[in-house]
């Protein structure tokens, strides 16, 4: 590992000065379970590691104003996990937490973290770039794409966003507080991913010096949610296809749907389409794999992941019908 600079900042001002500056020279720690990888294996490389641990304005869940909640982007996975109002008023977020398999994981891994995390894809971590480019021409169509993108996946980007937190957020409408040099400002978690289009672009939203402070998930109402996941086994690995379902009932009948995969695109992955086959719809089996079909209407399948497909059709069926069970 390439020698640098650890700094322990007192407060989020600091902490911002501390990480502006010349891209990837500067990065922050929060519960390391990912950047610590990272750079073991060479892919990140920074001068200065910014400690985010000790800032008590980044840690607690709390009440919202309007019944909402807010959570430290510190707060780790387990400390959501176990929080008592999260799994009375927001179930499918606490298993969300709860799908990361590994206890060590949840003990250190934080909220912001889980959403920051680099993708999994192995050209990546292997040191091809994001794009994952050899010679100016791109390995995963015609290589080992067992796990890479099924939606979105047009190019350049092949990879798949890795957040267990992701899609159930996108769903519950949140929202992210980010603070840098220019100051604070507010972006939803579905703007704060992006599908690159140049080895210079990141898949994240956040400008230099910026880091994640909070996120705001507003009052979820009656709504009834789900997370499922479809994974190869139950020890520590990340799903193959997740699907995260809201449904706003009334009188037994869909009034509104937000229907969001996960693991299956370079983004977190909206399907409007499952979200109109439901509305105005009494869920039943028949129900929920049409809108399993219709989310997965536009997948275009590599040439080795064309099993992702039906395990993304099966996730979005089972979600749905968890949710109103």
């Amino acid at each position: 590992m390439q020698a640098f600079e650890y700094a322990r900042p007192k407060s989020t001002q600091e902490a911002v000065k501390l990480l502006s500056g010349a891209e990837g020279e500067a990065l922050a720690l929060a519960g390391g379970t990912d950047l610590l990888s990272l750079m073991k294996d060479g892919v990140a490389t920074p001068k200065r590691v910014v400690s985010l641990q000790h800032l008590r304005e980044l840690k607690g869940v709390s009440q919202h104003h309007e019944g909402g909640l807010r959570i430290g982007a510190s707060v780790t996975l387990e400390e959501l996990m176990e929080n008592r109002e999260v799994r009375e008023r927001f179930p499918a977020l606490a298993h969300a937490a709860e799908g990361v398999r590994s206890p060590q994981i949840r003990s250190m891994g934080t909220v912001g973290g889980d959403l920051c995390q680099r993708p999994r894809c192995w050209y990546y971590r292997a040191g091809f770039g994001l794009l994952a480019v050899h010679n100016g021409k791109p390995l995963v169509p015609g290589g080992d794409n067992r796990y890479h993108a099924i939606l979105g996946n047009s190019g350049p980007a092949y990879f798949v966003n890795p957040s267990s937190l992701a899609p159930i957020l996108i769903a519950l409408d949140a929202a992210l507080k980010l603070h840098g040099p220019d100051g604070p400002r507010e972006i939803s978690v579905r703007k704060f991913f992006v599908s690159p289009k140049g080895e210079s672009e990141s898949e994240l939203a956040l400008r230099g010096g910026e880091i994640i402070t909070e996120i705001v998930v507003p009052h979820p109402g009656n709504a009834k949610m789900a997370v499922y996941e479809v994974r190869q086994r139950e020890a520590l690995d990340w799903p193959l296809a997740v699907a995260a379902v809201v449904l706003k009932m009334e009188s037994g009948s869909v009034q509104s749907a937000r229907v969001v995969l996960g693991h299956v695109a370079p983004t977190p992955w909206p399907s409007p389409e499952a979200e109109e086959i439901l509305k105005g719809k009494t869920v039943n089996e028949d129900v929920a794999w049409e809108a399993g079909k219709a989310a997965l209407s536009k997948a275009t399948p590599l040439s080795k992941n064309a099993y992702k497909v039906q395990l993304a059709r099966v996730a979005v069926k089972r979600a749905i019908l968890h949710a109103v069970a």
